[in-house]
């Protein structure tokens, strides 16, 4: 039998129930009670000391920022700065970053979800095992319209470290010396359960300035899902006779820009175009234009192209201007509703604006709930990016019981922040720009 949007929704609610009962014998105080990393120069996380976080990596990075949980968004991230060895201040990147919305279509048209600002992902944060933090500290998170107001606490919030790999390897010009160093990152995350999935929020800084956001889907199927009278999904189980319904998950987040400490910063589109191989060359061409986005712009994404949200103020020692380049990741674009039609958006900041679709901001009549009805042609000045990253959900076999992790997301980069890479080896930091020959 198909589930209907009240039964599905129903069980939405119940898992609502279930959350707050988990709450239950959280006493902590408001705020998170457990020991805080040392406190941070006001100009780089001007915040108290329970809601700052400041992790500095074995490499040397130092990473800064504020955090508060919203009733709609669940974490938000603040104020976060970047300083790398070598610089005697932080650098301001983001004023403010954080999901934007969780939107959930069913391929059978029967029901949608907008899981953010319609079904109490901020309720639904989980409580963190210290095993599921290895080696980081679980902050105690007070959630604003808890299921149960009188248990609104719970220990939702991971940070820690961890490493990735190699960040760099360089073999010597001369002798045996290779040059390499491990990359460390700092981790920042919570789970947040939504009917029978549970969404990993993961914040990842790297020690060389890049952010990764990413959200992984895991938990469970919804066992009322399956359908086989209906055409749609994938057989589940013996035979074929259990039908897992497909859906997608498109995931938009909402990044503030604040380089160098100011809102106000430019935005520009990078394109580049192969050409046939000049007469007599021996390879293609490749030309790359730049064009300034001046105004408001729902961008696609496209094979050799890029954008940067470039600082207004500030340079690196090099004297370039700083940027941050905007790092797309796979996605699946849905093309049902008009806000999940475009990678990403780029809007003019209104205080009102903070969703991407079914936004309970009230920003005047005529304005619009989502996010492509605020692209009219405003001049850019204090730029706000809207990424949007879709998976197509097919399930399948493994994805029982339970489902493992499905991840999606984006990064920004670091472009010219600092004159050369942050974590170059003092034996070659002199080796800044073309080569001197003569040496």
């Amino acid at each position: 039998m198909r589930v209907n949007r009240i039964s599905r929704a129903g069980n939405r609610a119940a898992v609502g129930l279930s959350v707050a009962a988990l709450a239950v014998g959280v006493t902590s105080a408001a705020g998170p009670a457990a020991a805080q990393p040392k406190a941070a120069p006001a100009a780089a996380a001007d915040c108290s000391a329970a809601y700052r976080i400041e992790q500095k990596l074995s490499t040397g990075t130092t990473w800064r920022m504020c955090w508060r949980y919203d009733t709609n968004a669940g974490l938000v991230l603040e104020k976060i700065s970047y300083q790398p060895k070598g610089e005697a201040q932080p650098i301001r990147v983001l004023t403010s970053a954080k999901l934007a919305q969780i939107h959930v279509p069913y391929d059978d048209g029967s029901v949608e979800y907008d899981d953010l600002t319609g079904f109490g992902f901020a309720q639904g944060l989980m409580n963190l095992a210290p095993a599921e933090c290895p080696g980081g500290t679980i902050k105690t998170v007070k959630v604003p319209d808890a299921w149960d107001p009188e248990n609104p606490n719970v220990k939702g919030l991971c940070t820690t470290t961890r490493s990735r790999g190699h960040a760099y390897r360089m073999q010597a010009d001369t002798g045996n010396q290779v040059y390499q160093a491990q990359g460390k990152d700092l981790l920042v995350y919570t789970v947040n359960q939504v009917g029978w999935y549970e969404y990993m929020t993961e914040w990842r800084f790297q020690d060389d300035g890049t952010i990764n956001m990413n959200v992984g889907a895991t938990g469970s199927l919804s066992p009322g899902d399956y359908d086989a009278g209906d055409g749609r999904g994938w057989p589940i189980g013996k035979g074929a006779k259990a039908y897992a319904t497909s859906h997608n998950h498109n995931v938009f987040w909402r990044l503030n820009f604040g380089l160098d400490g100011s809102t106000k910063n430019k935005v520009e589109q990078y394109d580049s175009v192969v050409s046939a191989p000049a007469q007599g060359g021996e390879a293609p061409r490749t030309k790359t234009t730049r064009t300034k986005v001046t105004k408001e712009l729902a961008g696609d994404a496209k094979n050799m192209r890029w954008w940067r949200v470039v600082s207004n103020t500030g340079k690196n020692k090099d004297d370039h201007a700083r940027s941050y380049e905007i790092v797309p990741g796979a996605t699946s674009r849905y093309p049902g509703r008009s806000y999940t039609k475009h990678d990403i958006y780029f809007t003019e900041y209104k205080k009102c604006e903070q969703f991407a679709s079914h936004n309970p901001r009230n920003c005047g009549t005529g304005a619009g709930k989502s996010v492509d009805k605020w692209v009219n042609e405003q001049t850019l000045t204090q730029p706000i990016v809207w990424m949007n990253v879709g998976f197509h959900h097919v399930a399948r076999d493994e994805d029982q019981q339970p489902m493992p992790v499905h991840w999606q997301g984006f990064s920004i980069a670091p472009r010219d922040v600092t004159a050369m890479n942050p974590l170059t080896p003092p034996a070659l930091a002199d080796q800044n720009g073309q080569p001197d020959n003569g040496r």
